[in-house]
């Protein structure tokens, strides 16, 4: 059978690997729109874990009535008095306290949090007082800055910090040469980095707290996404960037829940979005940043293990390209 030559002079494609490779692009962005479309539509609160404080009898009463407006909606945690619940919104344990008492319904919650649950849990306030007829009043224990009430900064702002690795780790692999000279790029991207963009983000009002903290959790997130995408070109050549895609941009932000909260999105989507580097630097920003570092490990964890699979599948892939080029020397008699 001839080959197929190309005005070029390269040989052409065959249609086998035509079909395939449209195939395979056809996948992928079904898999786009469907990673895009389903939260979207099937988003729905399940298992927002909160806390109800009173007597047996009013903690069963109300859990009853919250159950009655949205089954499934909340996941009941319990504390032994008002102090040690709101230190549970604090510590990132739920997103709020309702507390019963003779005269009425109090909520405490942090918006901080998530601007959405917060949403969430007034409407719901509001049910209760309309269809019980007793008083509920709220309380934002924790806010967003008095620039960006709604935090608005914070979930537009995390996502290019999570994808800004990607992006200078394509540059790199562009315009740089040299295994070493790519790595101390990337690092230095990272760095300088993590200290522009959270420099942005205090500047607009979207973040608060400690700029050289948020900013060392920004370092992190770019320095994963960077050596990941780097690690994954490295060892997998062509296919690793279209898998780095996949991570961080087709799964990794429609499922970090940033603008929402992880409870939102479809289960267990919004668990694994937390898994994925988008996620992870969201969760680690907003808690380094609003709520004083707690409930960092399970982020900073997550990022570091990105980190180092992609530093490991760079090395990997760097000791076979040796291999690949060494030569072997035969004596001549």
């Amino acid at each position: 059978m001839a080959i197929q030559t190309a005005h070029d002079g390269v040989p052409g494609s065959s249609w086998r690997r035509m079909a395939t490779s449209g195939g395979v692009l056809i996948a992928i962005m079904v898999a786009l729109v469907i990673a895009f479309a389903l939260p979207g539509i099937h988003s729905a609160p399940r298992d927002v874990p909160i806390t109800v404080v009173g007597s047996q009898a009013q903690r069963t009463q109300l859990e009853a009535a919250l159950d009655k407006a949205g089954e499934g909606v909340w996941h009941y945690h319990s504390a032994s008095n008002v102090a040690a619940a709101k230190d549970q919104i604090l510590d990132r344990s739920v997103y709020g306290v309702f507390v019963v008492t003779d005269t009425g319904t109090k909520l405490y919650y942090a918006s901080a949090a998530s601007e959405a649950v917060a949403t969430l849990l007034t409407q719901t306030a509001s049910h209760l007082e309309a269809t019980t007829g007793t008083p509920v009043t709220a309380t934002d224990v924790r806010p967003f800055t008095s620039t960006d009430p709604r935090g608005v900064g914070l979930a537009a702002g995390a996502l290019p910090i999570a994808l800004g690795g990607w992006i200078a780790a394509v540059g790199i692999i562009a315009l740089i040469a040299g295994t070493w000279q790519r790595l101390a790029t990337a690092g230095g991207f990272a760095i300088a980095g993590g200290f522009a963009l959270v420099g942005v983000l205090f500047g607009i009002g979207a973040l608060q707290g400690n700029y050289v903290a948020d900013s060392l959790a920004a370092m992190l997130s770019i320095g994963a996404t960077s050596f990941l995408v780097l690690g994954l070109q490295r060892f997998l050549k062509g296919i690793g960037i279209g898998i780095a895609a996949l991570i961080l941009i087709v799964l990794g932000n429609p499922l970090s829940g940033l603008s929402s909260a992880p409870e939102l999105l479809p289960h267990p989507w919004g668990a694994l979005g937390q898994l994925l580097p988008p996620g992870a630097t969201g969760t680690l920003l907003r808690n380094v940043s609003f709520f004083d570092g707690h409930a960092i490990a399970m982020p900073l964890a997550i990022l570091a293990a990105w980190l180092v699979v992609g530093l490991i599948m760079y090395g990997l892939g760097t000791l076979r390209e040796g291999r690949t080029f060494e030569t072997v020397t035969v004596p001549i008699d």
